[in-house]
């Protein structure tokens, strides 16, 4: 049977996303919340699991020549009939039973429901521990042998390397292939892996290669200009396409990807500037140190934003006429010393940024692992260099951008898993058409939850931290706290050693490379790992049966992130397939959250702090969730903004091409 689409690269399908006029947003805000649900009512109703089952005996009994002969067979059936539910229920039975064979782990029944919602175009919530990384191997396998090229998109290059080793075997007993793309692939390795029949890849890598292509295909972005241009030269630059298109794709941690990364977009940039540049920068920075807060320019910590009063843009002209010609255009240098204060002010060492070698790494926030070969863009890198003293990379021009929102859409069938969608399940449908369905768990959660217990100072929290970890290390329980950034886990480790010899691991930015050998340990009896958001979503922390019988992994959060989804992940960590766990928060007041949140709330609950009063534990919970849902609702506006914009720019420039 000929492979679709062909590996050649001359067809590379995606779809075409049209702007929602006024009728369609509308629709969505009364009524798009209620077609979601719907559709994802009569996914949970469907018995899928019952005729996954009827087949499950047939294939029992199949040998290894009779599995070759039923995979030849459904994938005649799924390429005539495409994914009817009875083959696709008999393609679940297969693979169902080959997982068993190959990997000795057969899919419950609530996994067969989250492939059923997936192979539906849905994204399916399931509690944490409940073996996404199985459940896939359901949905992907059936729409590879539909023809399709599948990537499942995770969310960094551990989990994506993890789960592509994981479940190959069960892949190629179906006679299927499998490629990974990670960070340190070629661009060779990369063309390979895609040209798989199921690509296992982050989120970045597989948009960045995407913008890369279409860079390469520069205005012939057309199939049929495609087709013509292989006709003519085999060897054209569309042979050298990474991708061989958009057709299906598996978003794992959807929420995470979908919705907390779509804040920013994604860029691939060119070096440009010279000295002079250089010196402009450190003039900016040198500037920016003179000027005074609250006279000169304001700070807002919550939108992470600096601007200049009146009497800063005068300070700023006026020193600039004797700066030399590039700080005589106004919007430049205005733009250029807000800059060098946001630099200064807004990104911190080990909370935004590691300084490695000499070099300035990014933090991912949503990830905590670094980015080696990402920067910030405008200069702002550059004066990050310069405030640490690192040697000067090249400032950046942007070559291509996209937005997560605009490259998802794109996919013929788009699905995903999380086990946090419900807070923005809206979201995913306005934006990428997504229901989302809740999947039951397997076995009824043992989890135990403790009140939050709040204080006053960062000082206090870590004493209290300190005390709790020791105390159930001493009862054997295997601990895990989680803390907001690098600097804060490595602050807790030190308070650790000075109060006991206890040996323990942490695990942050800087200790990247021995993630799996934490995470390996984590689970035994007694052991203490202190960890930034790394060892949040993903990480399956297995207990030996004397860390289960001592209570099980107990997680202590020690910041609430911006989003109470995040919370909830960390917290999954433990208690996962009917395992005991603990899980309790301890917080202080002048947590980072509770800075940069605004309200009335913060603002009672520091008087009420001040003066002693009884109560104000509960009115500073009270607070901090304030905080934490105006944070997340700034956040959405800044992804529909951000939106809006992209759709905006792709409006004007649609006579020239693709904005990106």
């Amino acid at each position: 049977m000929a492979e679709w689409p062909p590996a050649t690269g001359e067809y590379r399908p995606e779809r075409e996303v049209k702007i929602p006029g006024l009728l369609d947003r509308s629709w969505d805000f009364l009524l798009g919340g209620m077609v979601a649900s719907a559709r994802a009512l009569r996914n949970r109703r469907s018995n899928i699991t019952s005729d996954v089952e009827d087949h499950g005996h047939e294939m029992a009994e199949l040998d290894a020549s009779g599995v070759r002969q039923r995979v030849m067979d459904l994938r005649m059936a799924l390429c005539r009939r495409g994914f009817e539910r009875d083959v696709v229920a008999r393609t679940f039975a297969l693979i169902r039973e080959m997982s068993q064979r190959t990997l000795g782990m057969r899919p419950f029944d609530v996994q067969v429901m989250g492939a059923w919602a997936m192979i539906s175009g849905m994204v399916a919530e399931m509690e944490t521990g409940e073996g996404k990384t199985l459940t896939a191997t359901l949905a992907a396998g059936t729409a590879a042998l539909a023809g399709l090229p599948v990537h499942v998109i995770s969310v960094n290059d551990y989990l994506t390397q993890r789960d592509a080793e994981l479940t190959r075997p069960l892949y190629e007993a179906l006679g299927l292939s499998v490629g990974c793309v990670t960070q340190e692939k070629t661009p060779h390795e990369r063309r390979l892996a895609y040209g798989c029949d199921i690509t296992y890849c982050t989120n970045k890598d597989v948009v960045f290669d995407y913008l890369r292509d279409t860079m390469r295909l520069r205005e012939r972005t057309h199939p049929l200009l495609r087709q013509a241009d292989q006709l003519c030269d085999p060897g054209s630059e569309g042979a050298t396409l990474h991708q061989r298109g958009l057709c299906f794709a598996i978003v794992d941690e959807a929420d995470s990807v979908l919705i907390d990364e779509a804040r920013t977009p994604l860029i691939i940039s060119g070096e440009s500037g010279g000295e002079a540049e250089e010196q402009f920068l450190r003039q900016a920075l040198a500037l920016a140190e003179t000027l005074v807060k609250d006279r000169d320019y304001l700070v807002d910590p919550g939108r992470r934003t600096i601007s200049l009063t009146e009497s800063g843009k005068a300070l700023v002209k006026g020193a600039g006429r004797a700066l030399g010609p590039l700080w005589q255009g106004t919007v430049r240098r205005e733009e250029a010393v807000g800059k060098a204060l946001s630099a200064t002010f807004l990104f911190h060492r080990d909370e935004h940024y590691l300084v490695d070698e000499g070099t300035v790494q990014i933090i991912d926030e949503f990830t905590g692992r670094v980015m080696p070969d990402r920067s910030w863009e405008k200069g702002l890198h550059q004066l990050i260099e310069i405030k640490e003293g690192c040697d000067l990379t090249r400032q950046r021009e942007t070559l291509a951008r996209i937005s997560y929102q605009r490259f998802f859409r794109r996919y013929l069938r788009l699905s995903g898993m999380t086990g946090t969608a419900r807070e923005v399940k809206r979201e995913l449908w306005s934006v990428y058409r997504l229901p989302v369905v809740k999947i039951p768990p397997n076995r009824p959660p043992r989890r135990k939850m403790s009140g939050d217990r709040i204080y006053r100072t960062r000082e206090e929290k870590y004493e209290t931290v300190v005390d709790r970890v020791l105390s159930l290390h001493g009862k054997g329980c295997p601990v895990l706290v989680g803390t907001g950034s690098v600097a804060a886990s490595e602050r807790v480790s030190e308070l650790l050693m000075k109060r006991s010899p206890v040996p323990h691991s942490v695990l942050n930015a800087r200790q990247n490379r021995e993630e799996a050998k934490i995470v390996a340990r984590a689970g035994e009896v007694g052991a203490i790992t202190v960890a930034t958001n790394m060892a949040g979503r993903g990480t399956d922390i297995k207990l030996t049966e004397d860390a289960r019988n001592a209570g099980g992994l107990h997680v202590i959060l020690t910041e609430r992130y911006e989003a109470g989804r995040i919370d909830r992940q960390l917290a999954g960590r433990c208690a996962r397939q009917g395992d005991p766990g603990h899980f309790e928060a301890i917080l202080s007041m002048d947590d980072r959250l509770m800075a940069e949140g605004r309200g009335l709330g913060k603002a009672l609950a520091r008087l009420l702090t001040k003066l002693g009063a009884p109560g104000w534990p509960a009115v500073g919970a009270w607070a901090m969730l304030r905080a934490q849902r105006n944070t997340e609702r700034r956040h959405a506006r800044i992804r529909r903004e951000m939106l809006r914009q992209d759709e905006k720019t792709g409006t004007l420039l649609s006579f020239s091409g693709r904005s990106e």
